[in-house]
């Protein structure tokens, strides 16, 4: 994977990305992502954001040698005070990462999000944790989608300003409202491997003392094992 190239994971992140943007891409790594934006004429302007040293100099060799310096800003912040109000922010970019962790770095510095007209969030785990802070702050799912790559499975969660409020059922917190509706190829092959995972954890329980944490335990598995199975099945459509 380089600037020219990206992996098919961040080729669709790179999708979700508005003609014209001024795009933030935290966590940015080696910059391949804004170098890839800007330097196809997909977005206007860049902020490359890293927290750490070693692969902010890489952020910086890379933007330097693609000859985007004048249009790509590296900076070494942590989450979004990466952002500054003068950079005309448009879109966030935050993948990568754990969905808890994608959430908390949102929650952290969200007066950095005025102005922005889109997250493009991509959790390598929990998303549930994503559409959890989105309902509690005033964001839409505006897209969705679920993807394969080297036998990994990621969603893409696309968030934009909420007209009203938003409420999801556990169904759609779990696995997504646009995700359930599609049930795609790649969504039941996700949702099938985690319920036969929690069918696993529910038997080795039952060689362990019944504890009440136990028994809750297992009660919320064979919830979620219900919920995501009827999804499976088209009876939660």
């Amino acid at each position: 994977m380089n600037a020219q190239q990206l992996s098919h994971r961040l080729e669709r992140v790179a999708h979700f990305v508005p003609k014209h943007a001024v795009v933030a891409d935290i966590g940015s790594d080696h910059a391949y992502l804004p170098c890839y934006l800007v330097g196809n004429g997909l977005a206007d302007r860049a902020i490359a954001g890293e927290v750490v040293k070693g692969p902010y100099e890489s952020a910086k060799k890379q933007v330097q040698q693609e000859g985007l310096e004048d249009r790509i800003t590296v900076r070494l912040a942590s989450g979004l005070l990466a952002i500054e109000p003068a950079d005309g922010v448009t879109a966030v970019v935050i993948a990568g990462m754990g969905g808890p962790l994608i959430a908390s770095i949102l929650e952290g510095d969200k007066n950095r999000l005025e102005g922005v007209q889109r997250l493009i969030l991509q959790p390598n785990v929990h998303a549930r944790a994503i559409r959890e802070w989105a309902a509690a702050n005033g964001w839409a799912i505006a897209e969705e989608e679920i993807i394969e790559e080297n036998r990994k499975i990621y969603e893409i969660v696309v968030l934009e300003p909420a007209e009203k409020e938003i409420r999801f059922t556990e169904a759609e917190l779990i696995l997504g409202p646009k995700l359930m509706a599609e049930r795609t190829d790649v969504f039941c092959t996700k949702w099938q491997r985690e319920a036969a995972q929690w069918k696993n954890i529910i038997a080795s329980m039952e060689s362990t003392e019944q504890t009440m944490e136990i028994v809750e335990k297992k009660h919320e598995l064979v919830r979620k094992i219900k919920l995501v199975e009827e999804v499976l099945h088209g009876e939660n459509s």
